[in-house]
């Protein structure tokens, strides 16, 4: 089957290409075992090292697998979504650098360049089969890309692990022990393994751990990544029964459709299946908040890509996100900036007409006393230079033309996903409270 059909959009607009339908070829199978582990370890506090976050803290279904937030709190956060706030016993050291991502369709085996940078994808010349951040520390073992990204968040001091000495897992990360014995991973391999609940789950998924092989790290994250694989495919929109030979989409998207595949130039990024090239683009997105730095830097840029590759070219330039449900996940943006999606994809359509029409009350931050000023870059004249120079050209979109593109993107809602097929558990094996 040829991977675009090539159809007729609204009228008046040119013949565009869109995607041919997903199937089940598209995804990496799952095991139910697996999956209904996952879906436990993914709500359970356990895994980050105050046991007080959980995986669904920052990706939650109330919040279309995001938080709510611009920039979210991890530790020293209290509260789910926009309620979350600070909390004054245990203050954050600073707010999570970017938007928390959805996780919508991650389980598609296209998908092999993760994160906002994309600082871990597939690399079959590397021993554990991917390209990562710990490079030569990392282990083999994980079964996709999507268990190996779904780990990193219990060794941030921000999100997971907690403050630099305050528990044995932000300790390790602290002193640079993540993958040997003894270190941050092997932490939480032991305290899920020492749960009699977790431990039969594992010896029913895996037979070598049921004949006596210890749980091992990327057990735990193979079993995430197969729960959020079923949990949050996403192929039942009415953009999808369309495509099946089904209704077709309300006149006001129909023509939205024909904009973003045709005029308005969305596609040339947003393309495939899942509507993204997986490459990086310069959006002139607006930069609040911390900035991606190093602690003993003082800065709050972020380069995106950039900060991979060393590459000048690369500067500013961020992933390119796949937009099932896009509707139901701002604050949209790299770093959140933008919570009204119109205003937000005036911006987008042309990038490099400059950030002096930003809005930061768009933003939604919980108040934070921060280190660092949330505002520090679109502040500075050359900072904000330097992210409209990066920025790619576009064109100005009317009223009309914005609320036809968004109407198309409502299309792209899937009621199946955003729900979840198994949803929050009532109680999980180590009985910390559930995030609802």
């Amino acid at each position: 089957m040829r991977f675009l059909a090539i159809v007729a959009l609204s009228a008046g607009a040119a013949q565009a290409e869109v995607p041919v339908p997903v199937s089940d070829a598209d995804y990496r199978p799952v095991r139910m075992e697996e999956v209904r582990l996952g879906q436990l370890l993914f709500y359970d506090p356990i895994l980050s090292g105050n046991r007080n976050i959980s995986c669904a803290t920052c990706h939650h279904p109330r919040f279309g697998t995001s938080d709510g937030l611009s920039l979210g709190l991890g530790e020293g956060g209290i509260g789910l979504g926009p309620d979350r706030r600070v909390d004054p016993a245990n203050l954050p050291e600073q707010r999570i650098p970017r938007n928390a991502t959805a996780l919508f369709n991650l389980g598609a085996g296209e998908f092999t360049t993760l994160f906002h940078d994309g600082r871990i994808d597939t690399d079959s010349e590397r021993p554990s089969g991917l390209r990562t951040p710990l490079e030569d520390e990392m282990v083999a073992g994980f079964a996709s890309i999507l268990s190996a990204q779904t780990m990193f968040p219990v060794l941030s001091p921000d999100e997971m692990a907690g403050h630099y000495q305050e528990n044995d897992v932000s300790t390790a990360v602290r002193e640079g022990i993540i993958t040997a014995p003894g270190g941050a991973w092997d932490i939480l391999s032991k305290r899920v393994s020492a749960i009699p609940e977790y431990r039969a789950m594992f010896d029913a998924a895996w037979p070598e751990i049921a004949a006596g092989r210890a749980i091992a790290f990327t057990d735990i994250s193979n079993a995430i990544a197969a729960f959020v694989a079923f949990e949050w495919r996403s192929d039942n929109s009415a953009f999808d029964a369309m495509l099946r030979g089904g209704p077709p989409l309300l006149p006001e998207a129909q023509a939205g459709m024909g904009l973003f595949y045709g005029a308005a130039g969305c596609s040339t990024c947003h393309s495939g299946k899942f509507q993204t090239d997986h490459d990086f683009h310069a959006m002139g997105e607006p930069q609040l908040g911390p900035g991606k730095a190093e602690r003993f830097e003082s800065h709050s840029r972020d380069v995106g890509r950039m900060r991979v590759t060393n590459r000048a070219e690369d500067a500013y330039a961020f992933r390119t996100p796949s937009l099932r449900n896009v509707t139901a996940t701002g604050p949209w943006g790299h770093a959140g900036a933008w919570s009204d999606l119109a205003a937000f994809l005036r911006h987008h359509a042309d990038p490099s007409s400059g950030l002096s029409g930003y809005d930061p009350a768009q933003a939604v931050l919980p108040v934070l006393p921060a280190t660092k000023p949330d505002w520090a870059i679109l502040g500075s004249p050359d900072e904000v230079a330097g992210i409209e120079r990066a920025a790619l050209a576009g064109r100005p979109v009317s009223e009309t033309e914005v609320a036809q593109l968004s109407a198309f993107l409502d299309a792209l809602r899937d009621p199946v996903a955003l729900a979840g097929r198994l949803g929050v558990p009532d109680a999980v094996p180590s009985g910390l409270p559930v995030d609802r």
